[in-house]
C-alpha cells in the first residue's frame, strides 16, 4: 500500500481532467484547451430591506426554463428563529448573475413560515416547496407543509399540511431540510422525488431521540408516502438538517449536521432502495470538519452522463470554531472519502453559515457551471445572504492562507500579572484607572471604552482543558449588554466564553462554546445593586458551573471539545469588560482581581480566594490584581 501526499490526489485528478480534453480535442481535430478558472458574485439577501430584518436560511434550485430561485426566510422584527416568518423566493432569469425582485411565497402573519426544502420534477417542470410553520410566539408545535408552482415559481398553491410525513411521538421538534431536495435518475425508482426532514421525540426518561427520515413521491408529488426514519440512528449520534445526492448506483446519500458525542459534526446514512429505509445507523464523516451547522451536497458531473469522473460538491463553513470560511469540498469516489478543507475550495474567508447548491449549466467553454447561495457578512454573520457563480476550474485554484493570528496589540498602558509562571503582558485600554477595589485597588470602567486586552498566547489558551474563570465586579447600570469578560471569538456556534450582564432582562447570561456544542447560562438577577459580587466559571470533564458569592447560580452539561477550536483561523485571547469584536455594551463599574486557572479548583479553594483573597496556587494562568498601571494615571 502507498502513502499518498497532501495534494496529490487532486493534481492526479487535475491531469485526468487535462487528459481527457486532449484525448476530446484529438477526436475533434481542435487544440486542447483547459476552461479558464471563472467566478461572479452578487448579493440576493441583505438585511434591513424589504420591510425585513434580515435573511436566513437559503434554498435554491434551477427552473426547468432556466430560471434560479432562491429561498429564504425574511425575519421581520428580528433575525431570532422564531417570530413574524415569511418564506420568500427571487429569481434570477441569467444564470445567478442578476436578481429580480422579492416574492413572498408564504406569509407568516405572525407565525413562523421556514426551512424551505425546494424540488423540481424534470418530468413536468412543476417545483414543490417543502417548509415548516410553528407559531410566533414559541409554544406549540412544527409542522410540514407542502405548496406546488406549475408555471416556474411565478405563483404557489397554499400551503398544505404534510400529515403523512409526520409520526404522532415527533412532538420535541421537526424540520424540513433545508436545502433542496433530489429527483433520482437511476434505477428502478428513477423519476422518484424524494426529501429529507429532521425530528425529535421524548423518550420514556424525557430524553429527546432524533432522527432523520426521507420522504418519497412516484407520481409527481401528488402523493407522498413516509420512508427511512429514526432506525437509522445510534446512541451517541445525534442528528439534525440533512442534505441528499444520488450515487451514481442509484443510492440516496444522506449527509447530516451531527451534534452528539461522537468525534465530528458530520454523519452519514444510505439507501438503496429508492429512500424507503436506511441501509445501517448513520456513522461519523470526521473528515469533514466544520461546525455544528447546515450544509449542502450537489452532484456536479457524473461518468454516466458523459463526463469524464464523478464529482459530487459539499458546502459548509470550515472553521470548526465559528462559522466561516465557507468552503466547498469534493468527493470523487461516490462519498467515500472528502477533501479536507484546505485541498477544496475556500469561497469566503469571511462570515459564513448556511448554504444551498446548484447545478447552473454545463458550458462547452467553461465547463460544468455551478453557484452556491449562502449566509455571508462582512462585521457579522447574516448581514446578506450571497451568491457566488464559479466553474469546475475555479473549484481546482489554490486557496491563499486563512488569516494569520490577530497583529500584535497597540502599545499602551499595562497592569501586571502575578501569576508566578507566565507574565502576561495586561494591556489597559481606554482611560481606565484605578479607584477602591474589593482588595485593595481595582480597576474603575467607564463603559465607553475602557477594557482590558489580554493577547492570545499558550498560557491563556485553554483549549480542551478544565478551567477556572472568576473576578469581583460592581455595577448599577439598568439597560444594555453589559461584557463582564469575552475569551477567542464571537458568533452563533463559535468557539468562545463569554460572561455577560443583561439588567434589563435582569438576568445574566454566559456561553461556553467549543464549535461541537454550547454550553448556554442564564443566571436569574443582574446583581447590579452597587455591591461587591463575586463569579466564577467552572469547566469540569462533564459540566460548566457557575456561581455567585459562593452559591451555585448555573449548571449544566460541558460541550465536548476545546474552546479554542479552529485558532488556526485566527482567534483573540482574553479581554475584560468588553466583547473581543468591540460590539455591545463595555463594562461600566469596578473589577476587581480577575483569574484563571487551568483547572476546576474546589469549593475550599473558592471560598478562600472568595473570603480571603487567598493566593491559590496550581494552574495560575493569568492573575490581574489591578494594583497598578503603568505607566502611572
Amino acid at each position: 500500500m502507498t502513502t499518498q501526499r497532501p495534494g496529490q490526489r487532486r493534481r492526479r485528478l487535475v491531469s485526468t481532467a487535462v487528459v481527457a480534453a486532449m484525448g476530446a480535442a484529438l477526436l475533434t481535430g481542435g487544440p486542447a484547451r483547459a476552461a479558464e478558472p471563472y467566478r461572479e458574485e452578487r448579493a440576493v439577501y441583505t438585511a434591513k430591506t424589504d420591510g425585513y430584518f434580515c435573511f436566513r436560511i437559503p434554498a435554491i434550485v434551477k427552473a426547468t426554463n432556466g430560471d434560479l430561485l432562491a429561498f429564504a426566510e425574511g425575519r421581520i422584527n428580528n433575525c431570532e428563529d422564531r417570530g413574524d416568518i415569511d418564506l420568500v423566493l427571487k429569481r434570477s432569469h441569467d444564470g445567478g448573475r442578476t436578481w429580480g425582485p422579492l416574492q413572498v411565497v408564504s406569509r407568516g402573519n405572525g407565525d413562523t413560515h421556514g426551512n424551505p426544502m425546494p424540488i423540481v420534477d424534470e418530468r413536468t417542470g412543476r417545483i414543490l416547496l417543502f417548509t415548516t410553520h410553528n407559531p410566533g410566539t414559541g409554544s406549540g408545535g412544527r409542522r410540514p407543509f407542502l405548496q406546488v408552482s406549475d408555471d416556474h415559481g411565478a405563483t404557489w398553491s397554499a400551503p398544505r399540511e404534510m400529515t403523512e410525513l409526520i409520526r404522532p411521538e415527533w412532538t420535541a421538534w421537526y424540520a424540513t431540510g433545508p436545502v433542496h431536495a433530489i429527483q433520482l435518475k437511476r434505477g428502478p425508482h428513477a423519476g422518484r422525488l424524494v426529501m429529507s426532514a429532521n425530528h425529535e421525540s421524548f423518550g420514556p426518561d424525557g430524553q429527546r431521540i432524533a432522527g432523520v427520515h426521507l420522504g418519497y413521491s412516484d407520481d409527481g408529488g401528488e402523493t407522498w408516502h413516509l420512508g427511512a426514519d429514526a432506525g437509522g440512528v445510534t446512541a451517541d449520534i445525534f442528528v439534525n438538517e440533512s442534505t441528499l445526492v444520488e450515487l451514481v448506483d442509484g443510492r440516496i446519500y444522506v449527509n447530516v449536521r451531527e451534534a452528539g458525542t461522537a468525534e465530528g459534526t458530520r454523519a452519514y446514512a444510505i439507501s438503496s432502495d429508492g429512500g424507503e429505509s436506511y441501509d445501517a445507523p448513520f456513522q461519523m464523516v470526521p473528515e469533514l470538519t466544520m461546525p455544528v451547522v447546515q450544509g449542502a451536497l450537489l452532484r456536479l458531473t457524473a461518468t454516466d452522463e458523459g463526463d469524464a469522473r464523478n464529482r459530487i460538491l459539499f458546502s459548509g463553513p470550515a472553521n470548526p470554531g465559528k462559522r466561516e470560511a465557507l468552503t466547498i469540498r469534493s468527493s470523487y469516489d461516490e462519498a467515500r472519502t472528502w477533501e479536507t478543507w484546505q485541498e477544496g475550495k475556500v469561497i469566503s474567508w469571511g462570515p459564513g453559515g448556511y448554504s444551498d447548491l446548484v447545478k447552473i449549466e454545463n458550458d462547452p467553454v467553461a465547463g460544468p457551471v455551478a453557484g452556491v447561495l449562502y449566509e455571508a457578512g462582512v462585521a457579522a454573520l447574516y448581514e446578506v445572504i450571497q451568491f457566488v457563480r464559479f466553474n469546475e476550474a475555479y473549484l481546482d485554484t489554490p486557496n491563499g492562507s486563512p488569516p494569520s493570528l490577530p497583529p500584535p496589540p497597540e502599545p499602551g498602558p499595562t497592569t501586571p500579572d502575578a501569576a508566578p509562571r507566565y507574565d502576561n503582558t495586561a494591556y489597559v485600554r481606554g482611560n481606565a484607572r484605578l479607584g477602591k477595589g474589593r482588595y485593595g485597588a481595582g480597576l474603575v470602567l467607564d463603559g465607553v471604552d475602557d477594557h482590558v486586552e489580554v493577547p492570545y498566547n499558550p498560557a491563556v489558551d485553554l483549549g480542551a482543558d478544565e478551567f477556572t474563570i472568576m473576578t469581583w465586579f460592581r455595577y448599577t447600570e439598568t439597560t444594555g449588554n453589559i461584557v463582564i469578560w469575552w475569551f477567542y471569538q464571537v458568533g452563533t456556534g463559535a468557539a468562545q466564553i463569554w460572561l455577560r450582564a443583561e439588567p434589563e432582562s435582569n438576568r445574566i447570561r454566559g456561553v461556553v462554546g467549543t464549535g461541537q456544542g454550547d454550553a448556554n447560562i442564564t443566571i436569574p438577577g443582574a446583581y447590579n445593586d452597587g455591591l461587591w459580587h463575586h463569579v466564577a466559571m467552572r469547566r469540569t470533564a462533564t459540566r460548566v458551573t457557575v456561581l455567585i458569592d459562593g452559591a451555585t447560580v448555573a449548571d449544566l452539561p460541558a460541550p465536548r471539545g476545546s474552546v479554542t477550536t479552529g485558532k488556526e483561523f485566527g482567534i483573540h485571547s482574553v479581554f475584560l469588560g468588553r466583547r473581543v469584536d468591540g460590539l455591545n455594551n463595555p463594562f461600566r463599574g469596578v473589577m476587581d482581581e480577575f483569574r484563571i486557572y487551568g483547572r476546576a479548583l474546589t469549593a475550599g479553594e473558592l471560598r478562600a480566594i472568595r473570603e480571603h483573597n487567598a493566593p491559590v496556587a496550581g494552574q495560575l494562568r493569568l492573575r490581574l490584581p489591578f494594583s497598578t498601571i503603568h505607566p502611572a494615571r
